[in-house]
């Protein structure tokens, strides 16, 4: 009986440090160069902008071209860009088609296969696209801003808030983004 009673608290155990796990320790596939990358290794001085992506996803496409330039517009002042795709599988016909969709759409940033959905369980990311930014911390990395990139999908040059863009350059003043969270819109994240 005592035997068993360890066992399962080993098991309880090792199911929850499981669970429990950090950003700096999730790893996913990148589509263009086919190796394993973390948030630590792309996380730039200042921060990292995720943003989840799907190419199946309308909302995800209207909002590609605002992506790259708030890309050309921040990397170069510490802010590293990545996408990062809940919905694919790390097979290799899945990443010649998004490595074909990257090239065909100059999207010029890492892209993460999250085939298990670890970043978006972590994250608590629901929709596509659903951008996160996160810098880093004495004790880690720490998201200072989740939602939407802005406040219209459809038409951007209706846009009047643009919320992604005005926390980076909260984080850039050193500065905690006034606004925090902003409900994305898009399509939602399929659970498997």
């Amino acid at each position: 009986m005592k035997t068993a009673c360890i066992a399962l608290l080993l098991f309880f155990g090792s199911a929850l440090s499981g669970l429990s796990q950090t950003m700096s320790s999730l790893t996913a596939i990148e589509v263009v160069s086919g190796t394993q990358k973390t948030a630590l290794a792309l996380i730039k001085e200042r921060g990292l902008v995720l943003v989840f992506h799907d190419p199946s996803c309308p909302f995800a496409s209207l909002y590609e071209n605002r992506i790259k330039a708030l890309q050309t517009k921040f990397e170069g002042q510490g802010i590293g860009f990545a996408l990062v795709n809940p919905h694919r599988s790390s097979s290799e016909s899945d990443l010649n088609e998004l490595r074909t969709y990257c090239k065909e759409k100059g999207l010029n940033l890492p892209y993460l296969i999250d085939d298990q959905q670890l970043w978006a369980s972590y994250l608590k990311a629901n929709k596509i696209p659903e951008a996160l930014l996160l810098i880093p911390t004495s004790v880690g990395i720490e998201v200072v801003y989740k939602g939407a990139i802005d406040n219209n999908a459809q038409l951007e040059t209706a846009v009047t808030a643009r919320y992604l863009e005005q926390a980076i350059l909260q984080v850039l003043r050193s500065e905690k983004p006034a606004i925090g969270q902003v409900r994305a819109v898009g399509c939602t994240i399929r659970s498997y």
